[in-house]
């Protein structure tokens, strides 16, 4: 197979690269990616690599040549950051999937495989779990939401007008790996916030409000689901996630709390907001409001569909990203894949 990968350095993109590279089946990986990475470096070594933006004006004919003879697009490419800059944005995360898709419709891909998110979905509870169906319209206050929202209603018309292309739209919970640990950091805490103290020093107390519930995966798991839908040419929508869901209990485990104070939702909503707005963490309160929102999924239909299940548990994988923010981890001192 020859296998193109939009996106291909970031967390989710690095994965993605070692899972291609360990499979017989991959004949060839191409990575697309804004600024290439250092191409002596495992894994990137492997493939061919193109700087494209998705968000350039050229980018549907750049992509459209790129993935000419592919049996496969990834389509993983995402801006998170500035979320002080929503245009820009919106220009990247929506209009660069619109380039993609209609480059995989021009070169004629058979299958497309998308990273969606858990938080396309809409407001959902958190006792039970939700399949695929549930309604994926979004949190409306959060920026990354509404993106993930409007891509979801791209891919559907997209499915209606190409019935001939297999779609894969793959919804993983927050995704984590030791290795990202930088990026992490830069992305959610800023420079202004020390790390290296996370998860080192025993807390006695921390607040975190009852709805903060929420599901991870290890950054390798998702790649092997994405991978296993390439392989058997599995089109819809599946929910990734590791067990178990992640509670403000476990997280009072995995930063070395002695104990978690419940506090109301609207107090850290407020703070979150306060400093986001004063400049001293990056993080919009947006975030707090996927975190409290999106409901539980339910991973059956990529169990019975694809043959998937985690390798790692989400707790194993939330100590590893704890363990790589204190540290400042990244993959390699010149990859992208860094704060």
């Amino acid at each position: 197979m020859r296998v193109v990968v939009v996106g291909a350095t970031g967390n989710l993109g690095t994965a993605v690269l070692r899972r291609l590279r360990s499979s017989s089946e991959v004949a060839e990986v191409v990575g697309v990616a804004r600024r290439l990475p250092d191409r002596s470096a495992v894994p990137y070594a492997d493939a061919t690599w193109h700087s494209i933006d998705v968000a350039a004006t050229a980018a549907p004919e750049r992509l459209a040549a790129v993935f000419a003879g592919a049996d496969a697009v990834i389509h993983l490419a995402w801006a998170l950051q500035s979320n002080r800059d929503l245009s820009r944005l919106w220009r990247t995360n929506v209009g660069g999937t619109s380039a993609v898709l209609a480059a995989v419709a021009a070169a004629g891909v058979p299958q497309l495989v998308v990273a969606s998110s858990v938080g396309a979905y809409s407001s959902g509870p958190k006792k039970r779990r939700v399949d695929e169906t549930w309604p994926t319209g979004g949190i409306h206050t959060s920026h990354y939401s509404r993106e993930k929202a409007a891509n979801e209603r791209a891919f559907d018309e997209f499915e209606a007008k190409h019935p001939g292309t297999i779609l894969t739209r793959i919804r993983p919970g927050l995704i984590f790996q030791e290795s990202a640990g930088a990026e992490v950091a830069g992305l959610f805490l800023g420079h202004l916030i020390p790390t290296g103290w996370i998860g080192r020093l025993r807390l006695p107390v921390v607040p975190l409000p009852a709805q903060l519930i929420f599901q991870a995966v290890d950054a390798d798991d998702v790649a092997d689901a994405f991978y296993r839908a390439i392989d058997r040419r599995a089109g819809g929508a599946f929910n990734i996630a590791g067990e178990p869901v992640i509670t403000p209990e476990l997280i009072g485990q995995a930063i070395n709390a002695a104990r978690v104070q419940p506090m109301k939702l609207a107090a850290l909503r407020a703070v979150v907001s306060a400093t986001w707005r004063l400049g001293l963490q990056p993080t919009d309160p947006g975030w707090i409001d996927i975190a409290s929102q999106v409901p539980v999924m339910s991973t059956q239909k990529a169990r019975e569909v694809l043959g998937w299940a985690p390798a790692t548990s989400s707790t194993d994988a939330f100590d590893a990203i704890i363990r790589g923010v204190a540290a400042g981890s990244n993959v390699d001192a010149s990859s992208p894949l860094r704060g």
